[in-house]
């Protein structure tokens, strides 16, 4: 992050930063009271502080996006588990010979049950990949950028997409015990870390133009169901939200189901729509951008 220019006669925090450590020697200057506050993570990381931490997550990324002069996303969410199809290929053939080894295994059995689907939706990975790239290479200016949770699967075929091209995109990542690690197609410069889930998920959405949500988890259908809460709440401005892959979101949610109910009205279901291609996605939010 670039310093700004010193506009006074007072000592800038990096220069007292610098000249902080230079003072050592006595019992009073080791005293972690003596830190300079800014410099003390044990102050900093004390429960008292979670709003200074909140704070901080937010505009590091935003100052940072800021000098990237990123001016609107589209965001992509999906699965990290999901495989290119060469891949999942290969997991299906090795457990198709295990499960031919050992056919009182009912573990293989299941595993190449799940294997198998894994394989199916694994045409998904090309279709992001191919849809970072369409969106990369139709846009200049950062007018519309591919941000993704920064894991891997679908969400790194869509960075991949639009790394193919030459293209800046971002990742945000967050702190997990699993599927944390950032995928390597990311622009190393816009690739970020959070702690707070609120925090990254203001960021997903404070520039978004559009979303596009692939077959995934947990962690897809809660970002989904925000996105869709916020619309239909008038908490943020529409933009198109796109269901890749009908037969997958049919299976898993019963959206009709809601209105039948009575929990969601009928022109609810108008917030999203559903697209099976790439092609198709783009041109749906290329319409709605004005390229």
């Amino acid at each position: 992050m670039k310093t700004p220019s010193r506009k006074s006669h007072f000592p800038s925090a990096h220069e007292d930063a610098q000249s902080a450590v230079l003072h050592k020697g006595t019992p009073q200057c080791t005293s972690p009271s003596y830190r300079l506050a800014f410099q003390d993570n044990d102050f900093i990381l004390r429960d008292e502080l979670r709003p200074v931490r909140l704070q901080l997550e937010l505009m590091k990324t935003e100052l940072l996006l800021q000098e990237h002069n990123i001016q609107s996303t589209i965001v992509i969410f999906g699965s990290a588990r999901l495989k290119e199809p060469e891949e999942a290929k290969k997991d299906v053939e090795r457990l198709e010979q295990l499960c031919a080894s050992y056919p009182d295994q009912d573990e293989y059995a299941v595993r190449l049950r799940r294997a198998r689907n894994g394989l199916k939706y694994s045409k998904y990975y090309d279709e992001s990949r191919k849809l970072g790239r369409l969106i990369s290479q139709n846009t200049e200016d950062n007018s519309l950028v591919v941000i993704t949770g920064g894991g891997n699967g679908i969400m790194g075929a869509a960075n991949r997409g639009a790394h193919d091209v030459g293209a800046k995109n971002i990742g945000l990542n967050i702190v997990l015990p699993f599927e944390q690690r950032p995928n390597e197609y990311i622009t190393p410069e816009l690739s970020f870390q959070f702690h707070y889930f609120a925090i990254r998920k203001m960021h997903f959405l404070i520039r978004a133009r559009g979303m596009v949500a692939f077959p995934g988890g947990f962690g897809t259908m809660d970002e989904l169901f925000e996105s869709l809460t916020l619309i239909q709440t008038g908490k943020i401005k529409p933009f198109p939200v796109l269901l890749f892959g009908r037969e997958f979101w049919d299976s898993v949610i019963n959206f009709e189901a809601l209105v039948e109910a009575g929990t969601i009205s009928e022109k609810d279901l108008d917030i999203f729509q559903y697209v099976e291609t790439a092609t198709e996605a783009w041109e749906i939010l290329s319409a709605a951008n004005g390229h």
